[in-house]
Order: C-alpha cells, then structure tokens, then sequence
C-alpha cells in the first residue's frame, strides 16, 4: 500500500466505503461503473457468462497502477481498492485475480506480483485457475496455451472444481455491492 494512502486512512479513518463503482473482468481489466453502469445492472452473471452490465473501461495507466499497488483484501473475502481513506470494494466477474502465464510457467497477477502455483483447478466450462500463496485467479484465456503445456509436462496437475463453489471453497465474495445490498435490507427489516 502505498504510504499516502496509510497517511490518509490515519488522517480521516472514518471515510464510508464505496460499493460497486469498480470492477475487474476475467481478462485483468478494470472498469467503472457510474449510477447508469450500476442501475443497468450487476457487473457479473450469476452463471459467470457475459457480464451484464460493465462499465467504462479504464485506461489511464497511472490510476491503473495506482490501483494495482493499493488493491487488496478484507478479512470477510471482499476485494478493495483502497483509493486515499475510502474503501472502494470491487465486483468480480470471475475471480480477484487474473494470472499472466510466462514460456517458463511462472504466474504474475494482473497487478504485477509474482507469485507461485500451489494448484491447478479447472471447472466444467474449461476455464484454468492457480491457487497461489496471494489468491485465487483465472489465467487469462492468452495464456490458456502455455498453462496447457504445463499440464502436459506434469508440472501443473488439475484438479476439477465447480465455477459455483470457488467464491465459498476459495473464501472470496464475487459481488460486495450484493452483500452490503442485502445487510442493509436485513437491517431496514429489523
């Protein structure tokens, strides 16, 4: 995390967090996502097929890279960008994180760090996932080849996984802007 950004939460640690303005699509891009974005409705589909409703894509690498050096998890499995004092919480399409396959099979995360396999899952429409000590992630549909070619060689081992069971199995929430959707109802109800 960047040191502006802890000076900040130290400055004004009472900033409310922000709910489904941003989201990260399988391929590792962001998106924002205005009250139009929002009302047109979720970022993923239920079902992980085409997103329904996305967003403007960001392209500004600096706020790219700002974003990838501030992004993070909380202990409740929901991804953030931490953006100055305020949490910005991100909805998924698939996973939190987009891994980049090399020639000689090391992974990087769509933010940049590397990491290393720990397992190979793949689910019943064929996406690739690594486990790594980070998280979980897709490997970008780019690299489905060379993960591939790790299989073959007998360096990755796949092991089968239902799409459905990775935000339990694998303790990350898809879609906060859900979750604080349905607590405050909960709590309107109480």
């Amino acid at each position: 995390m960047d040191d502006i950004v802890r000076q900040a939460i130290a400055k004004w640690p009472n900033v409310p967090h922000c709910y489904g303005w941003l989201g990260l699509d399988a391929r590792g891009h962001w998106y924002m996502r205005d009250d139009k974005a929002q009302a047109a409705g979720p970022f993923a589909a239920a079902d992980g097929g085409t997103p329904a409703s996305r967003g403007s894509l960001l392209r500004h690498e600096k706020l790219i890279a700002f974003i990838h050096r501030n992004y993070d998890c909380d202990a409740q499995g929901q991804w953030f960008f931490q953006n100055g004092p305020q949490r910005v919480y991100v909805e998924l399409e698939i996973t939190p994180l987009v891994w980049r396959v090399s020639e000689d099979f090391a992974v990087t995360a769509h933010t940049g760090q590397p990491a290393r396999v720990q397992r190979c899952l793949l689910d019943e429409a064929g996406h690739v996932y690594v486990e790594a000590e980070i998280g979980l992630g897709l490997v970008h549909t780019l690299d489905v080849p060379v993960a591939a070619q790790a299989v073959e060689q007998g360096l990755w081992v796949p092991q089968e996984v239902a799409l459905a069971e990775l935000p339990r199995r694998f303790g990350f929430v898809r879609s906060p802007a859900a979750v604080q959707a349905a607590a405050q109802t909960e709590k309107a109800g109480h």
